[in-house]
């Protein structure tokens, strides 16, 4: 798992996205957050691995907030996920903020941190959706077919 932030501006302040991708670039989970602190990274922690299962090595960034929510996660779960703090292997969810990145830049921000949380689901649903990860297994359709499926 590779989790990574990226900034989003709501009521004229950055929050945060937390995102994670695995290193087939599939997305795993995300989480929009007022702060970047130990707290709301160990929140995004503890949903990715409720949701996706145990890792066993985790590429983070040299956030401190990260590494000490992981660690603190390690000590009262008795777990031993591997923390990796290699600039390189960040390229992957790197190149996938890009994306997230080109989408809300010309929309200039938000006015809730609801509607921007719901909003980024949307993108990362759809962004999901042309990665293949939404494919149904019965017969194929293309992406918007997909999405209209699961809007309906």
């Amino acid at each position: 798992m590779i989790p990574k932030s990226a900034y989003i501006k709501v009521k004229g302040k950055w929050c945060y996205l937390y995102r994670a991708v695995d290193k087939e670039n599939s997305t795993i989970d995300f989480l929009l957050t007022e702060k970047r602190d130990k707290k709301a990274a160990k929140r995004f922690f503890v949903k990715a691995i409720d949701n996706n299962g145990l890792p066993e090595k985790i590429t983070i960034d040299k956030s401190g907030a990260n590494t000490a929510a992981i660690e603190e996660y390690n000590a009262e779960n008795d777990t031993s996920i591997e923390i990796r703090q290699v600039k390189y292997l960040n390229n992957i969810v790197e190149q996938d903020h890009l994306f997230i990145k080109r989408i809300t830049r010309p929309m200039l921000g938000f006015k809730k941190l609801n509607s921007a949380s719901v909003t980024l689901r949307g993108i990362e649903l759809v962004r999901m959706i042309r990665k293949g990860q939404m494919k149904n297994q019965n017969f194929a359709q293309n992406p918007a077919e997909i999405f209209y499926s699961l809007a309906a």
